[in-house]
């Protein structure tokens, strides 16, 4: 979703069902992690206050991006019911960085397709630090707030897909 026109914390919170019982798996990559971590508190403020127990989230960290896909497999295994995978890949002066958004962009939407547990996509890549602090906090919101609405929202999704007369 591109972000130049909309704020990513900006949601009607009356669009986001309960999500009183639910459990999310968040795996976050540890590389750039002045901004994951921002991401990541943004995610569980976010599930909290949209009804979430903090004992019902678990966070389990990996060493980089590139490693979301399988640490987001092992979050399927575990049995939450979504697993939100943090990252941020900034260019440099390589195509490293095409490479890796490539690889996890395909790994993440592979698990989505295989997967019976919503995996949703919080891996920001940016041009430089800059974009990477406005998308965590900053200006342009934080995508960890839009990924833990996400999570919910897929969460509700499956339910209704299982009971659809609810």
């Amino acid at each position: 979703m591109a972000t130049k026109n909309h704020n990513l914390s900006d949601y009607d919170i009356t669009s986001v069902p309960n999500a009183t019982g639910m459990k999310i798996g968040i795996v976050v990559a540890e590389w750039n992690e002045s901004i994951t971590a921002s991401l990541l508190e943004g995610a569980k403020q976010t599930l909290m206050k949209n009804g979430v127990f903090p004992e019902d989230i678990t966070v389990m960290t990996v060493p980089g991006s590139f490693e979301l896909v399988y640490g987001a497999s092992q979050m399927v295994k575990a049995g939450v019911d979504a697993v939100i995978a943090i990252g941020c890949v900034i260019r440099g002066d390589t195509p490293h960085d095409r490479y890796i958004c490539q690889g996890v962009t395909y790994g993440l939407a592979r698990l989505n397709a295989v997967q019976d547990v919503p995996v949703i996509y919080g891996l920001i890549t940016t041009l430089d630090m800059q974009q990477a602090e406005e998308r965590a906090g900053g200006k342009m919101g934080n995508k960890g707030d839009e990924c833990a609405v996400t999570a919910i929202k897929m969460v509700d999704f499956k339910r209704r897909m299982v009971t659809p007369n609810n």
